[in-house]
């Protein structure tokens, strides 16, 4: 009689392909973006290495794009209180993800909220709920999506003497269109499209008595309170 022969278990390295291979689509998707942060940035004033190591030291994505427009609009203290907000779900995104790596080293733990992201929470978050995500299938996802955005952010900086304006070329609508694909993604029930309805109405209230940035950043939090002491 014939003994089956147990399966291995997956290498380190293949889990952490497996992630690589998972988050290729989120690298795809964060080259063009990051190109159009590249544009701008240069077009603010950030030189090639600057607009670059942004990308690379932070990979915050739509708080990038809303900070160069900020930084170039001059609005120090907005800018800072903004984005802040604006990345404040990553909050929510690592207190979901957090029973999923307590035993991770801290310093992978790091890593892993370094390329935490909305795309890679995304993807880790329903591979966790299969029961086939781990730290090196974490780790890979979130490399790969590192190496796309700043990639593309090199890209769009060395192209950006070269293109000139790139308002005329449409980069300025990466902004609004990122924001967009992000309300669109979170908009899963009613209660979400309440809180998207407070937040515009509020924003464009506001907007007639203080300057629209300052709005936006304060309707953000309105609605966010609203909404979470309303149940």
């Amino acid at each position: 009689m014939s003994e089956t022969t147990p399966e291995l278990a997956p290498s380190n390295t293949s889990r952490f392909l497996r992630g690589v291979r998972l988050g290729t689509p989120v690298f795809l998707g964060y080259m063009p973006l990051g190109m159009a942060f590249g544009l701008m940035a240069v077009a603010a004033g950030f030189t090639i290495a600057q607009a670059t190591a942004c990308s690379a030291l932070a990979i915050a994505g739509a708080g990038q794009y809303l900070a160069i427009r900020m930084i170039a609009a001059g609005g120090l203290a907005t800018t800072l209180i903004a984005t802040g907000v604006v990345n404040l779900r990553y909050l929510l995104f690592s207190a979901t993800m957090a029973p999923h790596v307590s035993g991770v080293p801290r310093w992978q733990q790091g890593l892993l909220a370094f390329t935490l992201t909305d795309e890679t929470f995304a993807i880790n978050a329903a591979d966790a709920r299969e029961g086939r995500a781990d730290r090196f299938s974490m780790l890979g996802v979130g490399a790969v999506s590192w190496v796309g955005w700043t990639l593309g952010t090199l890209i769009g900086s060395l192209a950006g003497s070269a293109i000139g304006d790139p308002n005329a070329w449409g980069v300025g609508f990466a902004l609004p269109a990122m924001f967009t694909a992000l309300l669109v993604g979170q908009l899963t029930g009613k209660r979400e499209y309440v809180a998207a309805g407070l937040a515009a109405a509020a924003a464009l209230a506001l907007s007639l008595f203080v300057p629209r940035d300052w709005a936006l950043v304060a309707a953000a939090v309105i609605a966010a309170t609203v909404m979470t002491v309303v149940k």
